[in-house]
């Protein structure tokens, strides 16, 4: 599941006649590197959800091997919009990949795969350290133990890449809820984990973070 309905409201004047997704990085759009990263996953179906614009990244991806979710008539954000695309992801954990962020080093999907343990986890979430260059507002997502264990607090950061399993999403009354409310479910049965990520990764929600990703391209061609 990538995730690709939001407004990108912080993108200012860059998003006011296309969505988020479709904003160059280095000549292309966030949306490529996305389909680029689930690809290089080899994962079996990918579906995107659209909501801002939609018709116009329905236009670009016509050409790729994808399935769209529709949130046209209603925002669902990260739970909501998952549960709702659940019929064309099939039963099972699923994978799900923000689509601003620009990613550099191992596929961050296959590492996630490599670490999965569906018989202690219910959730397993990708994870960097605190650094400005990322272009993440806040002081960090999570606190991990030693065996991986995840408690609320300041620390590390959770990128957006992640692999969940969806029971757990039908137990939630709302049409509109955010994964967060699912994943302080798993923390109280001790069954949210995560990874940290040993490659590097950059925040594209913003110009700030635009500018950050461009200079990790660009630092990338000059190896």
């Amino acid at each position: 599941m990538i995730f690709a309905a939001g407004l990108g409201t912080r993108m200012g004047v860059l998003t006011k006649s296309r969505p988020k997704p479709l904003v160059e990085v280095a000549g292309r759009p966030l949306i490529d590197y996305a389909m680029d990263t689930a690809q290089g996953a080899d994962l079996r179906r990918i579906v995107v959800n659209t909501h801002y614009l939609s018709d116009q990244l329905h236009k670009h991806l016509s050409n790729q091997p994808v399935q769209f979710s529709d949130e046209s008539t209603q925002l669902l954000d990260t739970g909501g919009g998952l549960r709702n695309a659940l019929p064309l992801l099939g039963d099972g954990p699923v994978f799900t990949l923000n689509s601003d962020a620009i990613w550099r080093g191992p596929n961050p999907l296959q590492h996630l795969r490599d670490n999965w343990n569906p018989d202690v986890m219910d959730a397993l979430l990708l994870l960097v350290p605190p650094d400005p260059s990322t272009a993440h507002p806040g002081a960090g997502d999570f606190l991990m133990s030693p065996d991986g264990a995840l408690q609320r607090g300041p620390g590390m950061i959770f990128p957006g890449a992640q692999i969940i399993a969806t029971d757990l999403l039908h137990d939630i009354p709302q049409d509109v809820f955010s994964l967060n409310i699912v994943w302080d479910k798993m923390i109280a049965r001790r069954r949210l984990f995560g990874v940290m990520y040993s490659g590097q990764w950059r925040d594209v929600g913003s110009p700030k973070g635009l500018i950050e990703a461009q200079k990790l391209l660009d630092t990338a061609q000059d190896v």
